[in-house]
Formats: structure tokens, C-alpha cells, sequence
């Protein structure tokens, strides 16, 4: 993985590839970014950078022996953890690292849903557990086989729980050319004893700019098609990525338009055919990213409404709908249509059954515009 595979974060990568440069490489780093953000991969890419052989000023080589290895994950001084969901008692993550390599190099932005659909978990809970820590001291006890640097990413330490604190010596005063690369999500989840002893790398949601030019000219979408997409996805890459493998993908505006059309004129049989012909058959991706969107824009409705417009930034055919739909209903009534869509998606997420579940949300809203 090289920073230039890396869509966006810019800034981020200037600021890694500055501290080798400076020789100010901390040995315990905690990259703390949203889901589909890219703060995964900049872990990857940075520890590549460290440890390639014939660095560039502004990223590895991608030709040495060092960066060949670690584009294929098969580094042997380059380890990962993960959550996973055991079996046994006693099996650790690389009992399941064929799996991690598959999805990690198919998907760099993955998040825990993605990463959970590669097992038959069932009701299993992922956990990083004790067996996991004893063997990640077990590894970096060992000396270094070719690189500078043994790395060791972890991905998603929130799912440590108590078990981490077993870690903390280590971390604290780790083996000469140890390098610790904490790649966390939420940081209200995460233990302050590793908190602590890590240096921050704030990693933010891709700019809607670079996502938009990533989807323009590396999957050929349509300027507007990339417009929505970077919309709903709030520069979360991982659903943007979900969505695109959805077949026959709709357009989101179109298609609520008319179903928000359908609930204020209370036109039942219409609401029926269209939740029978249309939003039950989107796929499960296409119905969140649908739910996201309609949220994204009821919100929008709201700031426009309360005399924020210059907050408002959408194209011309969604900023029309904005301004002729705000002043129909009050803020309370928009807020609670925000509320029934989050809860909607909430079901859709459990595999409810979209038909019922969709058909149910229409009447909703048709009781909620008519009083």
C-alpha cells in the first residue's frame, strides 16, 4: 500500500512522511478515524514507508523487495491484529489471517460489518482476546527478520476491553525497532490506559472534493451520480464502495421525491405499488444508502428553514426541493420525520422485512404531514 493509493488526506500523508523524514517516528501511534476514512490503509502506507529501501520524498517505492512483500501482506516483520470471532479459546488472529489479506486487500476502507461478513459468526461476539495479546508479545519479543522495523497494526482496539491493559508494558517500552500503529474508530470506546500511551494521528472523513474526483475518473460515474454518492456517504468510503456493488443502483432524489409526494397526498394503493415495485427491491445497501440520503435532506430542510441557507450547499435540483419544501411543515414535524427514518434504517441494518417495514414507514409519515 502506497500513499498515492490512498484517496484524499493530504495533509495526513504530509505529515507522516515528514516525521521519517525527521526521524520522529513514535513508536506507538494511535490513528484515530471514522469507517471509511482511509486511517486503515495511511497505517499500512506509513509502515511501508518506513521500512522501504529506496524511499521517495514523498512515498515508498513500491519496487523493492520490502514494498513487494507488503503489497501482498506477507511482510515477515509486518503483523496485524484484529477482532475476530473465535472458536476456540485459544485462537488468536492469525488463525484467521487468509481471510484478513483477502478482504484487506480488496478492500482497504473495510469496516466491522464488511470484516463480519466473511465468517459464519452466527450470535458470536468479536473480541481482540487473551490469546491474541499473549501471541502479540510472543511475536515482537523476537528480533527483527529484515526490516528496520517490526511493525504491528492493530485495527480497531476498541475491542480489547480489559484484556489490552496486558499489553500496556509493551506498548510503554516496547523491544528497540518496534513500531505500534492503533487504528481506532471511536475513542470513547478505547481504553485511557492505551490512550495514553499512544501519539494521535486524527485521521477525518474524506473531502467530498477528493471523493468526487476518485469517482469521476477511477469509476467513471457521472459527475452528479458522484455528487450523491459523496453526499449520502458523509466521505465514508466503505459505503460508498457498498453501494456501488449494488446492482441497477436508482437515483435517490427522483425516487424520494416521489415517495414523499405519495405520503403528503395520503395516496395509498400508489404508496403500495411503489414500496412493491421499488423500495423493497432495492437491496440492502441501496435501501441504507436511500434511508441516508432522505435523512441527509430532511436535514438540510431544517437549516434552510431556521435561516441557515448559506450552510446548505446542494446541487440545483435538490437546493429547488429544499427551498419550496421548507416552509410546508414545521421544524418539530421535519425533526420527527428525521426520527422515523433513523429508525428505519435501524431495521433495515437487522434484515427486517423491507416490504412491511417500508409500507409501515409510508403510513407513518402519511399520519405524521396530515396533522
Amino acid at each position: 500500500m502506497q500513499f498515492k493509493d490512498i484517496i484524499g488526506q493530504e495533509k495526513v500523508k504530509a505529515h507522516l512522511i515528514r516525521t521519517v523524514q525527521e526521524n520522529r517516528v513514535s513508536h506507538a501511534q494511535l490513528f484515530l478515524g471514522p469507517e471509511g476514512s482511509g486511517s486503515l490503509a495511511l497505517a499500512l502506507a506509513y509502515a511501508q514507508y518506513i521500512n522501504c529501501e529506496q524511499k521517495e520524498a514523498d512515498d515508498s517505492c513500491g519496487q523493492c523487495s520490502a514494498c513487494r512483500k507488503y503489497a501482498k501482506l506477507i511482510h515477515p516483520d509486518l503483523h496485524f491484529s484484529y477482532p475476530f470471532f473465535a472458536a476456540h479459546k485459544e485462537d488468536t488472529a492469525s488463525t484467521f489471517i487468509e481471510q484478513w489479506r483477502t478482504t484487506f486487500l480488496s478492500n482497504p476502507y473495510l469496516g466491522m460489518e464488511t470484516w463480519r461478513a466473511c465468517f459464519d459468526a452466527g450470535n458470536k461476539q468479536a473480541n481482540i482476546n487473551i490469546a491474541e495479546c499473549h501471541h502479540i508479545i510472543q511475536k515482537l519479543s523476537l528480533k527483527a527478520f529484515e526490516a528496520p522495523y517490526k511493525v504491528l497494526i492493530m485495527w480497531l482496539p476498541e475491542y480489547l476491553d480489559k484484556e489490552g491493559n496486558t499489553l500496556l508494558k509493551l506498548i510503554e517500552e516496547p523491544p528497540p525497532g518496534t513500531l505500534f500503529l492503533l487504528v481506532a474508530q471511536n475513542q470513547d470506546q478505547l481504553l485511557n490506559t492505551i490512550i495514553s500511551r499512544t501519539q494521535l494521528v486524527k485521521v477525518n472523513a474524506l473531502d467530498r472534493e477528493s471523493l468526487i474526483n476518485y469517482l469521476v475518473h477511477r469509476k467513471e460515474l457521472s459527475v452528479d451520480k458522484a455528487r450523491q454518492l459523496s453526499y449520502i456517504s458523509g466521505g465514508n468510503m466503505q459505503l460508498v464502495l457498498a453501494q456501488l456493488t449494488e446492482e441497477n443502483s436508482s437515483n435517490h432524489f427522483d425516487l424520494l421525491v416521489q415517495w414523499l409526494r405519495l405520503c403528503f397526498g395520503a395516496k395509498v394503493l400508489d404508496i403500495l405499488s411503489l414500496v412493491d415495485d421499488n423500495l423493497s427491491k432495492l437491496g440492502r445497501e441501496n435501501q441504507k444508502s436511500f434511508l441516508l440520503y432522505a435523512i441527509h435532506i430532511m436535514r438540510e430542510v431544517i437549516l434552510y428553514k431556521e435561516g441557515v441557507a448559506e450552510l446548505v450547499h446542494l446541487p440545483d435540483a435538490e437546493m429547488t426541493f429544499v427551498e419550496r419544501f421548507s416552509p410546508l411543515y414545521s421544524t418539530e414535524k421535519l425533526e420527527a420525520c428525521v426520527r422515523i427514518f433513523e429508525k428505519t434504517g435501524y431495521h433495515i441494518e437487522r434484515n427486517a422485512n423491507p416490504k412491511i417495514l417500508f409500507l409501515d414507514v409510508s403510513l407513518q409519515l402519511v399520519l405524521l404531514f396530515k396533522h
